[in-house]
């Protein structure tokens, strides 16, 4: 796939603005007068995963490094070609091709990783039929555009080349990793990078084909990824219809979650719909990145473990409890003296343990992120107080449960916990 043929274009005296207009003027310029269909024969939008990837356009994903990009991208290809839900996102078309085009890494270690990919989730040849398709840019060349002093070139003759492919093997997504590979100008070029995304997006239309692109953040400081966030010139992702954002897990989202296992923690990323303008913004998605073995070791060498990915659900916090272990912790903050702070003896945490039958112990991060959700529920109160010349905070109820409101249950009472040890065996 050698490039041979390029099609001039020179940005140094063109304004952002000028850019759409500047490229590939046809030579009489008409206006098309709107042909008012009829709305409900119109065609749908072809949506291939999800809210996701669809035939016809750009689909930009952004991710720090590291943070398992190329992973989860060899994981949705592997779900169109097997026809089966591994991220959770539905496949309205069932199995389709997928070509997987990786500009950084060798051949040899890309079979390893998708060789890992359907270990774990038990992908088949059969499961894929022909529809797979991997290759490395260390291989076969895939530099799109380039630029030096003459001026910006697209490289049009590898475009129709790959527009022939796709058609010719019938691939439904193209995925570009990442973005910066494919490219030799500069990246901070709005006029460049729109013309190389538009580019692309005609060939997303011309193949009928969804086209994804990964691309890498500029620095960020520590704080998360938005759609805003990708390196160089914003022209690619005003371009794309659909920008995916990847995040890895917070510590804040760690302790609202009850999750104090920091190898966990680190494994954990999370998927946002950053730009979505052909559907609704979709809730969050989270992946968990794990190690599998290929089990390819011989004697005293050791295999290789690659990373792939998986769906991970959030705990549900709550799980088991109901209105009415509220109403006996309001209950039992009547009856004492309960401390917010963790290290006192009578923690307010303990208070919780006792009612609902959580560990204080091995559970206690799981107790302080529902006390941190019913204090923001207006559950409880914090009443500073006096003690040894020193201010000391105290919970109290906040905006009590009414009773009437509590499901029946034998342990019901006016005053005290005393009873709740057996509350888990009656939640409501």
């Amino acid at each position: 796939m050698a490039p041979t043929a390029f099609t001039p274009a020179n940005f140094s005296t063109v304004h952002l603005d000028e850019t759409e207009t500047s490229i590939n003027v046809p030579s009489v310029l008409r206006a098309t007068p709107y042909r008012w269909p009829d709305a409900p024969s119109l065609p749908t939008r072809k949506w291939l995963l999800g809210h996701w990837l669809q035939r016809g356009e750009v689909t930009v994903i952004i991710a720090p490094g590291g943070s398992g990009k190329s992973t989860i991208a060899h994981t949705l290809a592997l779900s169109l070609t097997s026809g089966r839900e591994l991220l959770g996102k539905a496949l309205p078309y069932g199995a389709q091709a997928a070509w997987v085009f990786n500009l950084e890494d060798g051949t040899d270690e890309l079979e390893r990783q998708m060789a890992a990919a359907c270990i774990f989730h038990g992908i088949s040849p059969e499961n894929c039929g022909n529809r797979l398709y991997l290759d490395s840019g260390l291989v076969q060349s895939l530099c799109m555009a380039t630029e030096d002093r003459d001026g910006f070139e697209l490289n049009e003759e590898l475009f129709n080349q790959l527009t022939n492919t796709i058609r010719e093997k019938n691939i439904a997504s193209l995925f570009v990793d990442p973005f910066i590979s494919s490219h030799a100008v500069q990246e901070n070029s709005n006029g460049a990078i729109d013309a190389i995304a538009k580019r692309w997006k005609r060939l997303a239309q011309e193949s009928n084909c969804a086209v994804v692109l990964i691309h890498h953040t500029k620095k960020l400081g520590g704080r998360e990824v938005t759609a805003e966030d990708g390196r160089g010139a914003v022209a690619l992702r005003d371009a794309a219809r659909i920008v995916l954002t990847l995040n890895p897990m917070s510590k804040d989202e760690a302790a609202n979650l009850g999750i104090t296992d920091l190898k966990l923690r680190q494994s954990l990323v999370r998927i946002d719909t950053g730009k979505a303008n052909r559907a609704p913004a979709g809730s969050s998605l989270w992946i968990k990145l794990e190690g599998q073995s290929l089990e390819n070791g011989s004697g005293l060498e050791l295999p290789d473990f690659v990373g792939v990915a998986s769906l991970w659900e959030k705990p549900d916090l709550f799980q088991g409890l109901s209105s009415y272990h509220v109403y006996m912790f309001q209950q039992g903050l009547e009856c004492g003296d309960w401390r917010k702070s963790v290290q006192a003896t009578k923690w307010v945490g303990h208070l919780v343990a006792e009612v609902t039958g959580i560990s204080a112990k091995t559970d206690k991060a799981r107790i302080e992120a529902i006390l941190k959700t019913w204090s923001a529920n207006g559950v409880f109160a914090v009443e500073h107080r006096r003690e040894n010349g020193r201010d000391v905070p105290f919970v109290i109820v906040g905006r009590p449960v009414d009773p009437s409101e509590v499901a029946p249950s034998p342990h019901l009472q006016t005053c005290g916990v005393g009873g709740a040890e057996s509350v888990g065996d009656d939640p409501r």
